[in-house]
Formats: structure tokens, C-alpha cells, sequence
């Protein structure tokens, strides 16, 4: 009976199980922002400045770039082989299609240009948001630090695609769907560069989590806008109405810039200008207003 009794004390008095739970990198970040908080060297300061993350709803200005970046970036590309960098529905429906002809009547068993490129667009996509969402994670997806380098690197990829693009002395335009204006080996260069660049726009622009969206694509702002529940409240401002109203208009005057561009000073020049107005909007970044 005392040996009873004494279990139940001694399982009384036990302490609770220690149960761990693998802390999420948004909390690991904010413990370092706070550390840096108690500093008061530049360094710190400076790192404090860097790691503070962006106040979406203030972000119009810099997600309104984006948009306009994916109309030019689309006009190019489309222009010269008929695919899309930043929707990827056309170009998987696309390679679906490139499936099918293996069975049917005809047999057709070549891989057509187009469709080569197609795979190549997605395939740098896919590798863009992958490792954007997985480093943009690591260091804070909404910090300025994060939006200023990864939209840099968009810089890069765009100058990248561009200088090649000088080199090889590509057409602009094509003529006929099967007649692409890229041809050679660099052509899937350019294609890959600036697939990932809209890739790596896209998973940026989503953690952000704006009313514009992934600013790469419009088939999802075009359902949301329509049905919008405000859309027809047209006596005051409504956010999440006007900034899709936006995006659909930038889609638009960056497709027209561009192709108006192409034509003028041909592919090469075009996208150095984009490149220019992305360096321009990564800088931005660094200023954008603080989340209270």
C-alpha cells in the first residue's frame, strides 16, 4: 500500500514532457531583427534598415513596375516565337498538344521549334520560383534587403538576355508561327533568361500579397476583378478594385511599349531599356515604406 502511494507522489511531481517544435523562419528573423534592435552600431543599424519588411498595402508603385515589366518582357518574346515567358497555362497546354500528335493519325514524331521553346520557357520558370520562394523564405520574402536583391537579380537576367541577344544578331519578329525569329542555339538562352526573370517577378510579387497579385499572369486578377463585389462602386476609391483596374492597363501599356519599341530599335535595345527601369525599381525598394 506505501509502495502505492508512494508512485502516485513521485508521478505527481514529475515535470511535464518537453515538447520541441522547429521554429518557422519568419520568428528566427524576427529574433534577429529584434537583437539588432538592441545595437546601436551603423552596421546594425543598417542591417535593422535592410531586415524591416515592406508595408504592402504603401507598394503600389514598385508592384505597378512589375506589371508594366510583363507586358514588355511578353511583347518581346511573343513577338519573335509565339510563346508566353509569364503565363506558363499556354505554354504546358502547348506541350500537351506537342504529346498528342505522337498518336494521332498523322504520327508526327518531331519536336518543332516552337515547342522546344515552350519547354525550355517552363522549365526556367518553374526553377525561378522554386528557389526564389526557398531564399526569399530564408531571408525574409517581404524585407526590403529580399525585394531589392531579388528584383536585381531580374536586372541581371534581363541584361544577360539582352547582351546575348546583341551578340547573336537575332530578328525581332518572326513571320509565321513555324518561322520563329530565334532560331539558333542562343535563342534558348534568351528564352530561359527571361522566363526566369518573370518566375522569379511572379513568386516575389505573390509573398508580397498585394491586389496585384502575381503581376505575371491576369487570368486570376481578371476573375477577382469581375467578381469584385465593389466593382461598380464607382463614387469612392476601392483598393482591391483599382489596383486590379491597374495591373490590367499596365499589362497593356507595357505590350504596346514594347512592341512599339521592337520596331524602332529591334529586341536587343528593348530589353536594355527594361533592364534599366528594373534596375531602377529594385533601388526603389530600398525606400518603400516600413510595415507599422
Amino acid at each position: 500500500m506505501n509502495v502505492i502511494q508512494d508512485t502516485r507522489r513521485t508521478s505527481m511531481v514529475l515535470p511535464p514532457p518537453v515538447i520541441q517544435t522547429k521554429e518557422s523562419y519568419s520568428s528566427i528573423w524576427l529574433a534577429k531583427y529584434n537583437d539588432l534592435q538592441n545595437s546601436g552600431t551603423t552596421t546594425a543599424r543598417l542591417k535593422r534598415y535592410l531586415l524591416v519588411e515592406v508595408d504592402e498595402e504603401r507598394a503600389a508603385m514598385p508592384m505597378a513596375s512589375y506589371c508594366f515589366m510583363t507586358g514588355i518582357i511578353n511583347a518581346v518574346i511573343f513577338s519573335a516565337i509565339f510563346i508566353w515567358c509569364g503565363s506558363q497555362t499556354g505554354n504546358t497546354l502547348q506541350l500537351s498538344l506537342a504529346i498528342a500528335r505522337l498518336i494521332n493519325g498523322q504520327h508526327d514524331y518531331s519536336f518543332h521549334s516552337v515547342d522546344q521553346q515552350a519547354l525550355c520557357s517552363l522549365i526556367s520558370f518553374i526553377l525561378a520560383v522554386f528557389l526564389g520562394a526557398k531564399i526569399g523564405d530564408k531571408i525574409g520574402s517581404k524585407t526590403r534587403v529580399w525585394l531589392f536583391l531579388g528584383t536585381f537579380i531580374q536586372t541581371l537576367f534581363t541584361i544577360a538576355a539582352a547582351v546575348l541577344m546583341w551578340e547573336d544578331r537575332e530578328s525581332s519578329v518572326a513571320d509565321a508561327r513555324y518561322d520563329p525569329a530565334w532560331s539558333g542555339t542562343l535563342s534558348f538562352a534568351f528564352t530561359g533568361f527571361l522566363s526566369a526573370s518573370m518566375g522569379l517577378q511572379g513568386v516575389m510579387a505573390k509573398r508580397v500579397g498585394t491586389h496585384f497579385s502575381t503581376t505575371v499572369a491576369l487570368t486570376t486578377t481578371w476573375c477577382e476583378l469581375m467578381a469584385d463585389p465593389k466593382l461598380l462602386d464607382v463614387r469612392r476609391l476601392v483598393a482591391s478594385r483599382d489596383h486590379k483596374i491597374m495591373t490590367v492597363a499596365l499589362f497593356v501599356l507595357g505590350g504596346f511599349a514594347g512592341r512599339t519599341s521592337l520596331d524602332q530599335i529591334g529586341s536587343a535595345r528593348t530589353l536594355g531599356i527594361a533592364a534599366g527601369i528594373r534596375l531602377i525599381t529594385s533601388v526603389w525598394w530600398l525606400f518603400a515604406p516600413a510595415k507599422n
